[in-house]
């Protein structure tokens, strides 16, 4: 991890933070039309999973797939989708969004799918705690 780390500006206004795990902070997309986890490496200069070192890219796939589960189990879904595009923030970053059959954007992907929509501040509350209680790094195996 880098010390002088910093969260891209885009991701920190369209984002809550939910947890830190050992090598990812794992953010909650504010877009209440898909559950929509985003982890970000505390690596600075990194724009794509093959700068990272080998030990961190084993990581990262780690909590990749923890963080799936976690949302899975959490948001009952038909599909996940994971990618790690970066032609708008070129900071690393890997989305992993669970979809539903008949979803606003389905069959297509949920990027560039038209207005994102708040969630309920109760709804928010309520997805956050599930999530974060599930996403602790103890959890993580």
């Amino acid at each position: 991890m880098t010390a002088d780390f910093e969260l891209d500006p885009r991701l920190q206004a369209d984002t809550q933070h939910l947890a830190a795990l050992s090598l990812c902070d794992v953010l909650l997309m504010k877009d209440a039309r898909f559950p929509w986890l985003i982890l970000v490496p505390r690596i600075t200069g990194c724009t794509e999973i093959l700068d990272l070192p080998e030990h961190a890219r084993e990581r990262l796939w780690q909590e990749i797939n923890h963080a799936a589960a976690v949302l899975r189990e959490v948001v009952p879904c038909d599909k996940l989708n994971i990618g790690a595009l970066g032609n708008i923030v070129r900071q690393l970053h890997v989305h992993v969004v669970a979809r539903k059959q008949g979803d606003q954007a389905w069959p297509g992907p949920v990027w560039g799918s038209g207005a994102a929509a708040p969630y309920a501040a109760d709804a928010l509350a309520s997805l956050v705690q599930r999530l974060q209680q599930r996403l602790t790094p103890t959890s993580l195996t």
